[in-house]
């Protein structure tokens, strides 16, 4: 017989509950497959990658500049 695939530590939960907890992770580990499929490839150069933003980008205007303490 092999191994559960889960274990509950405490508590008597019912088929229904089992069930449910089942189907969220389920769906969690979809996503994050889905997530890992998406981001970015291995391959990417680090001078690459660091040319991604670091912050937005900052728009001139009224009362745009507050944080500025320079």
């Amino acid at each position: 017989m092999p191994a559960p695939a889960m274990r509950f530590m405490r508590g008597e939960p019912t088929e229904e509950e089992i069930a449910a907890v089942s189907a969220v992770l389920t769906l969690v580990l979809a996503e994050e497959g889905a997530r890992a499929e998406r981001s970015e490839p291995a391959n990417v150069s680090a001078w690459t990658r660091s040319q991604r933003a670091i912050r937005p980008v900052v728009q001139p205007g009224a009362g745009r500049w507050r944080g500025f303490s320079g």
